[in-house]
């Protein structure tokens, strides 16, 4: 039988296009199914359609969230004549999925979007598959139950036999139920299952009590079952765990913090990573194809880096960095300086965050000859993130004219790109233990932009302080004023003094910051470790 791994994940970032991720879980599946269609993993990825996407972000001039539908053209991909009948809420829910292809070097990964917008359906279901973690406790399991259910039932639909199952987070746990109704062996399906937890924040542990839990699954579970399945609630993580031969967290950190939350387990840990060619910019893929012909299909070879020009370096920075001032000045008439020390700042606005660590001091920062751009979505119903949004703006308001800053709205993959390129060095602040892994920095490093972060996630393992970038606090734990005042020490004494006066140490920086974090963190590596050890 032919090796096949079935890769489920309810986000997935594979096109810009197409808006079905909300952040870090997406952009991450989608960089790693980039790598299997490069590296011919035999893999097929399997996510929800999400027709109205997560939500498009429009903020007023105080920084209100608004959100709207995202309109995107889903004729940009097949419908497949493949339907399969899963019982939901005491009905049957018909489903239905849409296929895109990722190209990669002379091999190609599909992609199952599954939705149930059909004629044949109850109105509430065919809206199952329309927002990304929309609506209530209900509505959610659902969505989870066609992701996991839906997804094995699809597959064989279509003829494939997956010799392994990777669950990316634990949206897609009911997929072992499936698999056992199938096989009726528990140890065959602990073989073939691989679980990949990506939070140690426990509002990322999605659980839902019993009685919900019946009325959703009932006619697909019946009264036994559903007692075998949970107690009081089904905690999908615990699920996961339970019955995957392999268990990993995404960086070596976040494997020792999941092994404290889940004593028991045997949690091994896989580094998060980018694809190297799809994060780097167009004046980097340049330079990188003039002296490093081999580095689009083996990143490893960026660690050649370390012999680049010093001339060509910048050169190819610059360019960057004036496509992402030329479109901050164009979208938001700010009048940015190319030659002013801009500081990139994007992730989902969240208290753990901490994205309020960089505007403690104002008056410190009007001191500071520097530019900053901000990017990023709060969830919907997070409204301390919608907060942090709003006290951003006031900061920048505060700031001018001294410090020109700007929030750009709607972030989404090409702003990513434009900011992680075009920043003159990646800041990252949040509190520890909360970041999992992390992976904006890793695509400001292919871009030869530094770091400033926090010690948590990949950064503990990235960091050689004033060789890739530089630390902010201590190892161990996160405090707010220590953490700003060692930020704004570190930029004063050392980051902004070497970026205006001692421009070959800089460079020095951007090349160390290529060779041995490009080279490193990357999905290409990731996805080899993922062969190696949880796959084949």
């Amino acid at each position: 039988m032919e090796e096949q791994v079935a890769y489920f994940s309810m986000e997935v970032a594979i096109d810009p296009r197409i808006p079905t991720y909300s952040g870090g879980l997406g952009v991450l599946a989608g960089d790693n199914l980039r790598s299997c269609a490069d590296l011919h993993v035999p893999i097929m990825g399997l996510t929800l359609l999400s027709r109205k996407g997560y939500f498009f972000q429009k903020l007023d001039s105080e920084g209100n969230q608004m959100e709207e539908p995202t309109n995107w053209p889903i004729d940009i991909m097949d419908l497949l004549p493949v339907k399969i009948s899963l019982p939901l809420n005491s009905r049957e829910v018909a489903v239905q999925p849409w296929k895109y292809i990722v190209k990669g070097v002379n091999h190609e990964v599909p992609i199952f979007l599954l939705d149930t917008d059909l004629e044949e359906n109850d109105p509430g279901d065919r809206e199952l598959t329309s927002y990304l973690y929309g609506g209530d406790d209900r509505y959610r399991l659902s969505q989870e139950a066609i992701l996991g259910i839906g997804g094995v039932k699809i597959l064989k639909a279509m003829g494939y036999k997956p010799t392994r199952y990777h669950i990316n987070e634990g949206h897609a746990a009911l997929s072992i139920i499936e698999v056992f109704k199938e096989l009726n062996d528990l140890s065959e399906v602990n073989k073939r299952f691989v679980f990949t937890t990506h939070t140690p924040v426990p509002a990322g542990h999605d659980r839902f009590p019993k009685n919900l839990v019946e009325e959703v699954l009932r006619g697909y579970l019946n009264e036994e079952e559903i007692d075998k399945l949970c107690q009081d609630e089904l905690n999908m993580t615990a699920l996961a765990l339970e019955n995957s031969h392999y268990v990993n967290g995404v960086a070596k950190r976040h494997g020792e913090i999941s092994r404290d939350m889940f004593p028991g387990y045997q949690i091994d840990s896989i580094t998060n990573g980018v694809h190297h060619v799809f994060w780097a910019s167009k004046p980097f893929r340049e330079l990188y194809d003039a002296h490093m012909p081999d580095w689009r299909n083996n990143p490893f070879s960026l660690r050649y880096a370390v012999s680049l020009p010093s001339k060509e370096i910048f050169q190819a920075h610059m360019k960057a960095k004036k496509e992402l001032i030329d479109f901050v000045n164009r979208s938001k008439n700010t009048g940015m300086d190319y030659d002013v020390f801009t500081i990139g700042f994007a992730r989902r606005f969240t208290r753990y965050k901490r994205p309020y660590l960089l505007f403690t001091d104002i008056e410190r920062l009007r001191r500071m000859k520097i530019q900053i751009v901000l990017a990023g979505k709060a969830h919907p119903k997070d409204n301390e993130g919608k907060g942090e949004i709003k006290n951003v703006f006031k900061s920048i308001n505060d700031l001018y004219p001294e410090v020109k800053a700007v929030f750009l709205e709607n972030y989404d993959l090409n702003l990513a790109k434009l900011i992680t390129s075009g920043s003159d060095l990646w800041v990252n602040t949040p509190q520890i233990p909360n970041e999992a892994s992390g992976t904006s920095g890793m695509k400001s490093a292919l871009n030869g932009v530094p770091s400033l972060s926090v010690l948590d996630g990949w950064w503990l393992e990235g960091n050689i302080e004033n060789i890739t970038g530089w630390s902010i606090g201590e190892v161990s734990h996160s405090e707010d004023t220590k953490d700003a005042n060692d930020m704004y020490d570190k930029l004063e004494r050392a980051i902004l003094p070497m970026f205006y006066e001692d421009r070959d140490n800089w460079i020095r920086i951007m090349r160390h910051t290529i060779a041995l974090n490009g080279s490193f963190f990357n999905s290409h590596r990731m996805v080899q470790q993922y062969v190696l050890r949880a796959y084949f």
